[in-house]
């Protein structure tokens, strides 16, 4: 075994994990051998949810592996993103011994991952500079280093900041802790962003993966389908720790309709209608007296701090707008973070601020 493989926990190498009963690939007519009803429930019009769904459906793995610019068998379908970072901590992490790094403020999963599996927790924080809010890359390869972390988690664009990893850098941190660590490149936010995706690093890195999801610009959050890419070798571990059947067929359907060429052409004409009133809502959100700072941002949410966030909350609040308050968060003690919505529900965020101002 060599490569990617070694950083696999020794006890799992070889483990065959749960073979169910659509494991084995079988044909037939009559099909008793999984202890499913032989009726489908009355309120199954579809009558398609009595039969246990394919464990990865191909019909989805491939459709998945033709957008994001790999090959099948280096995808692994999982209920979003948040499985494939529990996956790859109980797969890659001796409990009390290999590390988990990650850059707050950040995404949370990847620390609560590393707590349910006594993984220690490495904290190198993001740097708050005038472009943002963007990793230490040195620091991140010392911490890595000193602490035997075995994963590395880099979000790009980072949530909650909105920045994006230049390729280089990720290049810079698999190259500098290859042969101990996997880096993890989660893009779940990748399609609002210029960045080529790090799929593209993957020929000449085996020690990185990437993580993607439907939930975000694809607007199937319900449906919780996302992936891990990564070494072929690597995603058939994964998948030997992985429930026996994780995608739900009506998810499996509808992420499928959600991927044909009609919905993606939709989807990228969102995208586009995003991106425009980030920029809009950036310039005028900066325009208030209230607002400190608003951070440059890939994805499709803004980072706003202000100078009273506690009422710019309430405010919000009190005319119906749920925001993220991010005030818990290491350095983002005045932050609220807003999702961009349509414009007439970001008209709504301006105007509750705006009258906020002439309040004051």
């Amino acid at each position: 075994m060599s490569g990617v493989l070694e950083l696999v926990r020794d006890d799992l190498r070889g483990f065959a994990g749960y073979s169910s009963a659509r494991s084995a690939r079988l044909d037939g007519e009559v099909w008793l051998n999984a202890n499913e009803s032989a009726w489908a429930n009355p309120g199954d019009v579809q009558a398609s949810c009595r039969r246990y769904p394919e464990p990865q459906p191909q019909e989805l793995r491939e459709r998945m592996a033709v957008l994001y610019g790999c090959a099948p068998e280096q995808l692994l379908i999982g209920r979003g993103s948040d499985e494939a970072i529990d996956l790859l901590v109980r797969a890659l992490c001796v409990p009390g011994r290999d590390g988990v790094l990650c850059t707050p403020p950040v995404f949370g999963m990847y620390a609560v991952s590393a707590r349910l599996q006594n993984a220690p927790l490495l904290e190198v924080p993001l740097r708050d500079t005038e472009a943002g809010l963007v990793p230490d890359i040195d620091a991140i390869i010392a911490a890595a280093r000193q602490g035997n972390a075995k994963l590395v988690f880099l979000c790009s664009p980072s949530n909650p900041g909105g920045s994006s990893i230049p390729l280089a850098q990720v290049e810079q941190v698999a190259t500098a802790l290859h042969g101990q660590a996997l880096v993890v490149v989660d893009e779940a936010y990748a399609e609002f962003a210029d960045e080529p995706s790090a799929t593209t690093l993957l020929s000449r890195h085996d020690n990185i993966a990437v993580l993607r999801t439907l939930s975000k610009a694809h607007a199937l959050a319900a449906a919780r389908i996302g992936c891990v890419i990564a070494d072929a070798g690597l995603i058939a571990v994964l998948r030997t720790c992985q429930a026996p059947y994780p995608i739900p067929t009506p998810c499996s359907t509808l992420a499928l309709e959600g991927l044909s060429d009609a919905a993606l052409a939709k989807t990228r004409a969102r995208i586009t209608t995003v991106r425009s009133e980030r920029e809009r809502l950036r310039t005028a959100l900066g325009n208030l007296p209230s607002v400190r700072r608003v951070h440059a941002s890939d994805g499709n949410f803004l980072l706003v701090r202000f100078a009273d966030a506690e009422t710019a909350f309430q405010r919000l609040l009190a005319v119906g707008v749920v925001v993220r308050d991010q005030r818990a968060a290491p350095q983002l003690h005045d932050a609220l973070r807003i999702t961009l919505g349509t414009p007439e529900q970001n008209n709504r965020v301006l105007d509750a601020l705006a009258a906020l101002e002439s309040a004051a």
